[in-house]
């Protein structure tokens, strides 16, 4: 499937705790009118990291200095990790971006007000970046699924890394910070794909 020449690695982004929101929550956290702030550019174009940050509060603790990432999207959604979960009291499923349904809720706490969520909290399902042009030299396509090996003394093999192939996309593999640790990956970090099956989800983790 991948040709006679080994596709090129994979970089890796490590991706910690974050908060996506709506137009109606950025003024109900931070002020009506309030636009988000950015501080950086992401390795996706037109996505950022904000100067902006709010609190996490759930039935056991609370994660102080979460930060918000830009632009506005049409729901918002919370990213955090299994370690994050357990220290908010909440059993968040693992999901790709946008799944929300039948997740759990959280209260979020701005400068100028707070939010409860009725839901919104997930795992974020690792997964690859590609643009139609890469996606064509690995031999993929959008939902593909696909394993990618990392090296070093604690390397190991993530399977079940979701694809998504888009226009607007740049090579990148995201991963959460539990699953960075357990590779101890740290920045300049990649990946090399190992094998790839079409459009073959995995089980539920629900």
């Amino acid at each position: 499937m991948l040709g006679r020449m080994p596709p090129p690695p994979i970089p890796i982004s490590i991706s910690a705790r974050h908060v996506h929101l709506t137009r109606a929550h950025v003024e109900a956290l931070f002020g009506p009118g309030h636009r988000l702030t950015s501080k950086a550019p992401l390795s996706q174009p037109g996505q950022f990291a904000c100067e902006e940050q709010v609190a996490l509060v759930g039935p056991r603790g609370r994660i102080d200095k979460v930060r918000v990432l830009g632009p506005e999207r049409p729901a918002s959604q919370v990213e955090i990790s299994r370690t994050e979960e357990r220290q908010l009291g909440i059993d968040a499923p693992i999901r790709a971006s946008g799944d929300l349904a039948g997740s759990p809720g959280l209260r979020l706490e701005g400068p100028a007000g707070a939010v409860d969520l009725p839901l919104g909290a997930i795992q974020a399902q690792r997964h690859v970046h590609m643009s139609p042009a890469e996606a064509a030299l690995y031999g993929l396509k959008d939902k593909d699924w696909v394993m990618v090996r990392v090296g070093g003394p604690r390397g190991l093999i993530f399977d079940d890394v979701l694809v998504r192939v888009h226009p607007d996309y740049r090579l990148d593999m995201h991963l959460d910070t539990d699953e960075a640790n357990a590779a101890d990956l740290g920045p300049g970090a990649t990946g090399t794909l190992i094998s790839g099956s079409a459009s073959v989800s995995p089980q539920p983790n629900d």
